[in-house]
């Protein structure tokens, strides 16, 4: 039997008590000292894992003052607190054995925009791109440009003085801050901004915190100018955490935000803070060059600053490999051709190009090719370019490198690519030798890795691969590091060039030298008792008060190494997330995790999902389960064999007995099963994979709802009851039956079954099912035209009227249609974690397929969730010669583009826009240009829109816990359009699913893209 898990590390009594003071004082935020929240937030994009006692999350600049209060007081001077903005630290900046104070999701507000001054007033937790969404109407950007835009915060951005691409030219984040609203931690609400020398001494004459820390920055300022100047390199990402040499800027104010940016949290609660903003440049154009060797690309790169670019990145051809494999390669292919006789690319560089006159922009860019033309194929420079002209097309290029932080996580074996090293920066002439050492010291240990970064600003991103899990291979990361360091000393550089300091804050008093201690004279005037942030920038003189050392704090390593190397081998689909929180993007109108977008909460995220599975398997093998062994032995016993004990685990559940299974099961259950993770996490994690493992053995322990049983086997009972549809139809009608329907199975409502009965509509058509004796029996010319539509239940009885169409289309098309039999599909049973009866139907199904593949004919699908089932699925469940090759309809009726083009000319022009599925856009990218092309033979026009998931994804929005977030997301982006004038009569949609949401909350019916078209070759006239 599996038992429940009781974990050991509660939450402090100390914390406790600080949570429930917090709470009576009128806190108006929300707290979650529970185990699954704070598991959650125990990692970011780093190697390091710290359990925080809770979670804060502050609903406003009042919340923050209360908690600083509070935490002031003699009682919780002990409580340590860390800001968190996006968690995408690579350092461990916002981990902490304290409490995390996130203000990402309620304190998200852009307040103001003054287009005439080009400024914004947002509060901490608004997220880069969103802003930058906000502003993009009147012409404007917030200029600091970072890998994790879509999910990094404004606070987050500031607390690390991010910068990225084009830093050159737009500086970092500090440059661009003009006032901040921090709630220091004696409660105090204070608005900083440069300041005149007389407005400076007045805040000094205060006999506050405030004063105080004006007197001894000004202090320091004055007294140690010289040594200053002196200690810090002269880069353009100069030194970040608390930053002297900045005190006073290029006008001579006294300007505190020097100070606050890049400080991580350790001084300071950011709740608001007015931005400088920038004309967005009218005009832009990416230059992409091909090198034999990264060396050779770092060496042009110092030379390719002559020709006064924007910014250049450079890539490795590790990272470039990576791309090749994941969904984004498919928008960037054309620019990186591989020509024949041509070497392969082990480097690129981007240069970029902006500017509001296309004149100016484009003779630049001409400049550039003609001396890339005419050095082409010299030892050590390109060997091939092409140029990207627009917003647009470069943005995509922009979108593969900006994944480059992702993808070096999806290296195949247990060695993976690690942040630890992987920001240094220095004086970009000393940048190629300075890599060159670098490599050597990797390669001395034998150690792959991927290199990416901004060349022009002499900073390059580096990630050895190590396995964390080994305990010997975790001891590189000090062996390493302190190389690295003596590397960025010899180079005149710095460890920190762009990512912050965290838990690497072990070596500022090795850069800092005798200046370290003017650092820790300002945490103390700050952070008297060392409560924000401990352990990081700098510590306050006193007593116990330590930086925390970089092989001293526990690591992800370290706890997944307690799984035993089979069981995670079995869950490596949440195993191998890094961290990187590319799942938290904010956009609504991208497929990323509707639930996270739905919710807001991290435990609703596949990030979230994966540290919850990851810590559950921890914990069940420190109780000596083997979950492989026990999946094996739950699928050999009787379900009334294992009745009684789950009766009674479920009885304690409801009386409250505590069972950590219980906050995993209730973070799975919020999973649409959509697959977006799947093609869009750079990691490829797979949330539908574990969470159908994990619900397997979930229902060994406790008693399955009931609606979950009629959704697995609504494949097979759907036969049956479409033979009569009328009492099933009149059930789903019927008020009382849709309650008790609600109450008692816990099913909101279901589709009617369709009036169409559909084998009688393919005998009046005269379409006979396929068998591999039918098949066989076809004369050669049938044979040539023939095809196979491969059934799914949703379509087959909820639309049969669609297969027809489908079936009427390719008739007229001159393809000879066959249709499978329908067996069920057991996408409905994987969903629901019922394992081996999925294995089972899947065998059958494949077995069926598989015979009438081996005749020779294309199978295709029609619904793109259920036909991505055999390559995904079935990829879990059975050996690859064992499945069938089911192609998305598209993917099959592209290759026809000879027989589509002859009917164009006696159709009419018809302008569409496609609403396309999830899985589809994010598992089969290049399907979605495929319809376009499809179109586009026939003279149509067909644009896809750009919206994220609809929320109904099978039977989700079904489901009673789920409707409300159900409607949630699809108001995010789909109402918007399904109702915009605009897109009336134009819009067409490739799921079952979609078209049910839109025909559930807005009550319009949205055709098939092919219906679309069977209307245009049906109806030309009306059509014209």
């Amino acid at each position: 039997m599996i038992p429940r898990i009781a974990h050991t590390d509660t939450t402090q009594p100390l914390y406790l008590e600080f949570i429930e003071r917090l709470k009576t004082q009128g806190f108006a935020g929300e707290v979650s000292p529970d185990y699954a929240n704070r598991v959650v937030q125990s990692t970011d994009n780093s190697i390091y894992q710290l359990l925080p006692q809770g979670v804060l999350y502050p609903a406003s600049a009042e919340d923050l003052v209360l908690i600083a209060r509070l935490s002031s007081e003699p009682r919780f001077r002990r409580i340590g607190l860390s800001p968190r903005g996006g968690g995408t630290g690579t350092n461990g900046q916002s981990l902490t054995d304290g409490l995390i104070v996130d203000c990402s999701r309620h304190m998200n507000r852009i307040l103001e925009i003054n287009v005439e001054e080009r400024w914004v007033r947002v509060q901490g937790g608004v997220v880069k791109d969103q802003l930058n969404a906000a502003l993009k109407p009147h012409g404007l950007f917030f200029a600091p440009e970072l890998s994790t835009s879509n999910r990094a915060t404004i606070g987050g951005m500031i607390n690390t003085d991010a910068s990225g691409q084009g830093s050159c030219l737009y500086g970092k984040t500090r440059d661009h801050v003009l006032e901040l609203r921090s709630v220091l931690l004696d409660g105090t609400f204070w608005e900083s901004k440069p300041l005149d020398d007389e407005a400076l001494e007045t805040i000094k004459s205060r006999d506050d915190r405030v004063g105080e820390v004006h007197r001894l920055i000004d202090e320091i300022h004055k007294t140690r100018r010289d040594d200053i100047e002196a200690k810090f390199p002269k880069l353009n990402r100069c030194l970040t955490g608390y930053d002297l040499a900045h005190i006073r800027d290029e006008a001579g104010r006294f300007n505190l935000n020097s100070v606050l940016c890049g400080a991580e949290g350790s001084l300071a609660f950011i709740a608001e803070a007015k931005l400088n903003v920038l004309p967005i440049p009218k005009h832009a154009a990416l230059v992409n060059i091909k090198y034999d060797s990264f060396e050779a690309s770092l060496r042009d790169a110092k030379a390719l600053t002559d020709w006064e670019p924007t910014s250049i990145e450079t890539v490795d051809s590790k990272v470039l490999n990576l791309a090749m494999g994941d969904i984004v390669w498919d928008s960037v292919r054309d620019y990186f051709p591989h020509g024949e006789g041509e070497p392969e690319i082990q480097g690129i560089n981007l240069v970029e190009y902006t500017g509001d006159d296309e004149a100016e922009v484009r003779a630049k860019v001409d400049k550039l090719v003609a001396h890339l033309e005419s050095v082409s194929g010299q030892p050590g420079r390109s060997f091939g370019h092409t140029v990207a002209y627009g917003a647009g097309e470069i943005n995509k290029i922009w979108g593969m490198r900006k994944k480059s932080v992702g993808l070096l996580g999806n290296a195949q074996g247990e060695r993976r690519p690690i942040p630890f090293v992987e920001d240094t920066a220095v004086p970009p002439e000393n940048l190629a030798d300075f890599i060159m050492e670098f490599r050597g010291v990797l390669d001395e240990r034998g150690l792959q890795y991927g290199m990416f970064g901004h060349v022009d600003a002499g900073v390059l991103h580096v990630r050895p691969a190590i396995d964390m899990k080994d305990e010997a291979q975790e001891g590189l990361i000090r062996e390493v590091t302190d190389e690295v360091v003596r590397l960025t000393q010899k180079y005149k550089g710095l460890l920190w060039g762009e990512h912050g300091k965290g838990v690497r804050s072990e070596y500022a008093p090795e850069f800092f030298g005798d200046l370290y201690p003017e650092l820790q004279r300002v945490k103390g005037a700050f952070d008297p008792h060392n409560q924000l942030n401990p352990g990081k920038i700098a510590t306050p003189m006193i007593d116990g008060a330590e930086l925390l050392k970089i092989d001293a704090v526990p690591t992800r390593g370290q706890h997944d190494r307690q799984i035993g190397a089979e069981v995670r081998a079995s869950y490596d689909s949440a195993m191998n997330c890094n961290g990187n929180g590319a799942c938290f993007n904010y956009d609504p109108n991208d497929a990323m995790c509707p639930s996270w977008k739905g919710t807001r909460e991290r435990i609703h995220s596949p990030k979230g999902r994966a540290s919850l599975v990851r810590e559950w398997l921890r914990l069940m093998a420190s109780q000596g389960v083997d979950l492989n062994d026990a999946s094996q032995r739950l699928k050999s016993t009787s379900f009334v064999r294992s009745l009684p004990a789950r009766v009674r685990n479920s009885l304690r559940k409801g009386r409250g007995e505590y069972d950590f299974s219980n906050e995993v099961h209730a973070s799975m259950m919020g999973c649409l099963a959509c697959k977006s993770c799947v093609g869009q996490c750079p990691i490829k994690v797979n949330v539908p994979d574990f969470r159908a493992r994990f619900l397997e053995v979930y229902y060994g322990r406790y008693l399955r709802p009931a609606k979950d049983y009629l959704i697995g086997s609504l494949e097979y009972m759907i036969p049956a009851l479409a033979r009569f549809p009328a009492p099933y139809n009149w059930a789903m009608r019927n008020g009382v039956m849709k309650r008790l329907f609600r109450r008692q199975i816990g099913m909101v409502d279901s589709p009617e079954i369709s009036r169409h009965d559909l084998l009688q509509g393919l005998r009046r058509r005269g379409v006979e099912l396929a068998t591999p004796q039918r098949i066989g029996t076809l004369t050669a010319s049938q044979r040539a035209k023939a095809v196979v539509l491969v059934q799914d239940a949703f379509t087959s009885y909820f639309e049969s009227h669609l297969v027809l169409d489908v079936v009427d289309l390719l008739g007229r098309l001159g393809f000879y249609v066959l249709v499978a039999p329908f067996k069920p599909n057991g996408k409905p049973l994987h969903v629901h974690g019922f394992m081996s009866a999925f294995e089972k139907a899947a065998r059958d199904n494949a077995g069926m397929l598989r015979a009438l593949a081996d005749s020779g004919l294309p199978l295709v699908g029609i619904d793109p969730s259920m036909t991505l089932t055999y390559r995904q699925e079935y990829a879990y469940a059975l050996p690859e010669a064992e499945r069938p090759e089911v192609k998305l309809i598209q993917e099959w009726l592209v290759e026809q583009s000879a027989v589509l083009e002859t009917l164009a000319a006696g159709l009419p022009a018809g302008e569409f826009r496609l609403l396309a599925h999830c899985t589809e856009k994010t598992s089969a990218a290049p399907s979605i240009r495929s319809w376009q092309a499809i179109f586009a033979a026939l003279g149509q026009k067909l644009e896809v829109l750009s919206v994220g998931c609809c929320g109904m994804s099978g039977t989700y929005g079904h489901e009673s816990g789920n409707y409300q977030t159900s409607r949630r997301i699809y108001d995010l982006s789909w109402r918007e359009q399904v109702n915009d004038a605009d897109n009336q009569g134009k819009l067409v949609a490739t799921g079952y699913s979609c078209r049910s949401q839109v025909k559930r909350f807005d009550e319009q019916q949205i055709p098939h893209p092919l219906q679309a078209l069977l209307e245009q070759l049906s109806n030309p006239r009306r059509a014209a």
